[in-house]
């Protein structure tokens, strides 16, 4: 069985200035591969990512001593051209001629007829008979009924990514069980992002991180949410967007040598996931896809990020602040629904943005 099942998530790399930091990023890709990991994962529509990781990997070590997974976003794209040109960027980009697994990136309810309408299905099997592609996958957005469909249309789908954590585990809205359940039953590996949240399970309720240090003081509340998703059967890698080398450390402590969690510690899960069920907060990743497409170019994760600040903390006051130093703030929307429709936590954006609004404004 492969223990190394952490993966390096090239979606939060660390910043220097307006562009990404490589050096701190090539460090961080050294002591990766030391700890026997190989398993990285970026995107055509991560800004600089592919560029960055070409200089801090791909220039400076052997190609066979890693893996890399990339994606083509066809909501990004004007037609079908301009979709399958996405995956000859990438190469450019990153400096390759060829990835080892290639995803259909963020598929959903809202937005997968679009990859039947460019044919991209069709694109990626001819470009795997090529060479060009290894391993033919998709990351999937959307609930279980949709990705059966998929699963039984498409049999030619090695891997599946799909958003995993003990907080979604039961969300109706994420369905993170159902859709892996599925995957599972088509036989399908899995890959699994948002093992933390976008962050919030870096920070959870006070509660949580009391009964987590109560079982092991020195261990991170991270660790348990990347555990967590590792214990699982059937996956490939758990993506850790990791942003410094000190949050590499502390994944690489306790994935270099990995161990599934036991009883004791499913039942301390189980006792998180409780009390998360009870939060109020607005379950916003920051991934902001929301953001590239608003015509008001409302910072909309930096408003929810405000308003959780209230929601969580009761810190009303300095939700205020935070809020009003956000210069396109939430009453700008005109409501015109582009940011739900590429909202992977199916969010009800519009409204939340009336209710930051309505008690944040001054």
């Amino acid at each position: 069985m492969n223990d190394k099942k952490l993966g390096f998530g090239l979606m939060r790399l660390p910043r220097k200035g307006i562009g990404i930091d490589v050096d701190q990023t090539a460090k961080m890709v050294d002591l990766f591969l030391e700890a026997g990991m190989t398993y990285f994962d970026t995107a055509y529509v991560y800004p600089g990512s592919e560029k960055a990781i070409r200089k801090a990997l791909f220039q400076r070590y052997p190609r066979d001593r890693f893996t890399i997974a990339t994606k083509l976003f066809a909501t990004a794209a004007l037609n079908e051209n301009a979709a399958k040109k996405e995956l000859t960027t990438s190469l450019d980009r990153l400096g390759t001629d060829y990835v080892d697994y290639y995803l259909l990136h963020s598929l959903m309810e809202s937005n997968y007829k679009k990859y039947d309408k460019f044919h991209l299905w069709d694109f990626v099997k001819e470009q795997k008979a090529k060479g060009v592609i290894r391993h033919i996958g998709f990351s999937f957005h959307g609930g279980p009924q949709l990705l059966e469909e998929l699963l039984t249309l498409h049999p030619e789908v090695e891997f599946v990514q799909l958003q995993i954590n003990y907080a979604d585990w039961e969300n109706p809205k994420v369905q993170s069980r159902a859709n892996y359940e599925v995957a599972r039953k088509f036989g399908k590996k899995i890959t699994i992002m948002e093992p933390v949240k976008g962050g919030a399970l870096v920070k959870p309720d006070e509660k949580i991180i009391s009964i987590m240090k109560q079982k092991h003081p020195d261990m991170s509340t991270a660790s348990w949410a990347i555990r967590f998703a590792a214990s699982l059967d059937g996956v490939l890698a758990v993506l850790s967007g990791m942003s410094n080398i000190e949050q590499m450390k502390d994944n690489l402590s306790y994935m270099k040598d990995f161990k599934p969690l036991d009883e004791e510690e499913k039942k301390i899960i189980q006792q998180a996931q409780e009390i998360l069920g009870r939060s109020k907060a607005i379950p916003c990743t920051a991934c902001r896809y929301c953001t590239e497409g608003c015509p008001k170019q409302i910072p909309i994760p930096d408003v929810f990020k405000a308003m959780n600040m209230h929601l969580v903390s009761g810190q009303l006051e300095e939700a205020k602040k935070a809020y009003a130093s956000i210069a396109n703030n939430a009453s700008e929307c005109i409501a015109c629904g582009q940011c739900e429709s590429v909202c992977p936590q199916h969010i009800n954006i519009i409204e939340q943005l009336k209710g930051c609004a309505d008690i944040l404004s001054d």
